[in-house]
């Protein structure tokens, strides 16, 4: 176990009494010298910035070193520390104030002169039952601890008053900063000297900086109220319009489903005309199938007799395919094609769209005529317009552009 070159204390240190600062590139390291002196120190080869304090590692070695609910002396060593950042300020303002233990003395070694004046501010600002010393290195951090510990730390000797009205006032203008700073506290009262000490003139132009500090503070305020409000009136704007747009969506989802019940029942009208139309033309089947078996047996002239036959067998294959598109059902896909098509062309007819749905199906000019009753060339004018209609270039066939519509998108 290694001792304190000074005290010649032992010192104990554990593995998790470490913590990592990966993007400013150190290691902040704590151990515990004999059993009530705390070692803190920076570990790194280059010059770094501290970013933040380690306010749970550190709790975790006063927990674990049995030093809860005591006053603590540390020593800090701040070798290679070239800045402390606002966040390392406020956090250790708190840990001082608030989250942490009573520092009864904290001695900060090795530090740059860069930062001499924020641990000036940092000792100005502590508590009154602490206290922070800055001192040349390990050797007199160590027994400036040491003489707190036995009660032989205090003023200097021969301290002239002068003297101490200077740090007094030093002290209170440098805590005035802190608070302004680090804590953004604009309306503590200031410490004002007499007029006729020497640094008067210095705590007048801080009193001056604390009235602008606390008018752009309030400036802010209202600034910050007023765009709140302003964004407040923008986002109700918005909330009445997307509950007007939700009541018109409703409405058109209402009628889309009314239009779904219109075409169902158009499917089952269509469905019931179909099975009509199958049974119909089975009915002719058979007669012509009756027919051409009568012809057989008939003793004709044998050319007319063929003749015959080759129109009853037409006329069997005819109705035989159109008996088979007849007895075809209208799927929950054609259901939906129809659904698809009326809402994108309300203008469409019933004609319209069960023309449509005979086109996608591929129906044929002559088997559409038959369907409607009316003649191929009647079919063709209906598919002019419906091209129109369906708004098509020339060019571009109905069919195709109604198996796109039929093809469900992803």
């Amino acid at each position: 176990m290694n001792k304190c070159p000074v005290s010649g204390l032992a010192v104990s240190e554990k593995t998790h009494w470490k913590a990592a600062h990966p993007h400013e590139g150190y290691l902040t390291k704590f151990s515990l010298i004999g059993q009530s002196i705390i070692h803190g120190e920076i570990v790194t080869d280059d010059d770094v910035v501290m970013d933040y304090i380690d306010i749970n590692v550190f709790q975790t070695v006063i927990r674990e070193s049995n030093l809860a609910g005591k006053a603590i002396h540390m020593l800090f060593n701040l070798n290679h520390v070239k800045g402390i950042s606002l966040v390392y300020k406020k956090n250790l303002v708190n840990l001082l104030y608030n989250s942490g233990p009573v520092f009864k003395l904290l001695a900060l070694y090795n530090a740059d002169p860069e930062i001499y004046s924020i641990l000036e501010t940092l000792a100005a600002i502590v508590p009154e039952e602490s206290t922070v010393v800055i001192v040349d290195d390990y050797h007199e951090a160590i027994q400036m601890i040491l003489d707190s510990k036995s009660g032989k730390l205090g003023h200097a000797p021969g301290e002239r008053e002068g003297e101490e009205q200077y740090e007094a006032c030093k002290k209170e203008f440098l805590s005035t900063l802190a608070r302004f700073n680090w804590l953004n506290l604009f309306n503590h009262p200031i410490t004002v000297p007499e007029s006729t000490n020497q640094l008067y003139s210095y705590f007048k132009a801080l009193e001056a900086l604390q009235q602008d500090l606390r008018e752009k503070q309030n400036f802010h305020l209202q600034e910050k109220e007023r765009v709140t409000e302003e964004y407040k009136a923008k986002i109700d704007e918005k909330t009445i319009l997307l509950n007007v747009q939700e009541a018109m969506n409703k409405k058109i989802e209402s009628q889309l489903e009314r239009e779904k019940s219109s075409l169902n029942c158009q499917i089952m009208a269509k469905e019931m005309e179909l099975k009509r139309m199958s049974s119909i033309m089975t009915e002719k089947l058979l007669k012509v199938e009756m027919i051409r078996g009568l012809l057989e047996q008939e003793n004709i002239e044998p050319g007319l007799k063929k003749k015959i036959t080759c129109c009853c067998q037409e006329l069997v294959d005819y109705y035989s395919r159109h008996e088979k598109k007849a007895e075809k059902e209208i799927t929950a896909e054609d259901s939906s094609f129809l659904s698809k098509l009326q809402r994108k062309h309300p203008g469409l007819s019933r004609r319209d769209l069960n023309i449509s749905l005979m086109i996608k199906q591929n129906y044929s000019t002559a088997e559409i005529a038959h369907a409607i009753g009316i003649t191929p060339r009647g079919v063709e004018s209906v598919r002019y317009r419906l091209h129109k209609k369906l708004g098509l270039a020339k060019h571009e066939s109905i069919r195709d552009y109604l198996m796109d519509i039929a093809t469900p998108t992803c």
